[in-house]
């Protein structure tokens, strides 16, 4: 798929990861819907810097850890732009949880955002992608996909059944869309974490330092243009997962 000129939905869009992968696709010329859920000013900024790339760009609030938000998400921007024909599901919770930690409001929290919104908005706008003939979904994953998070059970719960539904859908919705995952290693630290703490998760990597958000991005891009992939997870990391 050429992404010019096609549209895509990137949810958590306005921020972080999901801004860089929202101005990617806006600079490979495709028009955005950017959904954000509190950062509305950052959503803003965000569809004022595509713009600026000579794009369409609207921000869309939802909070998708409601099923019927999740829903008017998608019926907003197909009313907006006629149609979805690439989605990103960037939209991510990261609550810390163990077993015992755990309650029934952050199991639905992790588990609404992650992995039945995704859900919802692959119903609601894939058949659409069918009918045009092709689609690109991309749902970004982290390591717990392979590998538990220690004291976020809910999270790693929730990314592995993501990643579960995307292998499905990219069964069910085959040949006309592709559905692939990105689980993207160290790229972008948080602000409040330490630079001892930093210099110690470059040195686990194979490569020995940080990614950058681009990074992801050129792999979101590949996975919408590699017209013979499917079913796939594109691991982003340096080489953190064998180290």
């Amino acid at each position: 798929m050429n992404p010019k000129d096609k549209t895509a939905l990137i949810t958590g869009g306005a921020a972080r990861v999901g801004q860089a992968i929202t101005l990617g696709l806006a600079e490979a010329g495709t028009h955005v819907a950017v959904h954000y859920n509190r950062s509305a000013d950052a959503a803003q900024e965000t569809v004022a810097r595509a713009q600026a790339l000579g794009v369409e760009a609207q921000a869309f609030q939802a909070d998708l850890a409601d099923p019927d938000a999740a829903r008017a998400l998608a019926a907003q921007v197909q009313a907006r732009f006629g149609g979805v024909d690439i989605l990103v599901h960037t939209a991510s919770p990261f609550v810390r949880a163990s077993l015992a930690e755990t309650t029934l409001e952050t199991w639905r929290l992790e588990m609404g955002v992650i992995a039945e919104s995704f859900l919802l908005l692959a119903q609601a706008l894939a058949p659409g992608m069918v009918e045009r003939g092709a689609g690109a979904i991309v749902a970004i994953l982290d390591r717990g996909v392979f590998d538990p998070w220690p004291e976020y059970l809910a999270h790693g719960t929730a990314k592995a059944t993501l990643w579960a539904l995307a292998r499905s859908l990219a069964v069910e919705l085959a040949p006309q869309v592709r559905v692939n995952g990105i689980v993207p290693g160290p790229v972008l630290p948080p602000p409040e974490l330490a630079e001892s703490v930093k210099g110690h998760l470059a040195a686990e990597t194979l490569l020995g330092r940080w990614g950058e958000p681009q990074d992801v991005v050129d792999a979101v891009l590949y996975l919408v243009r590699a017209d013979y992939v499917t079913g796939e997870v594109l691991v982003v990391d340096g080489g953190d997962r064998w180290s």
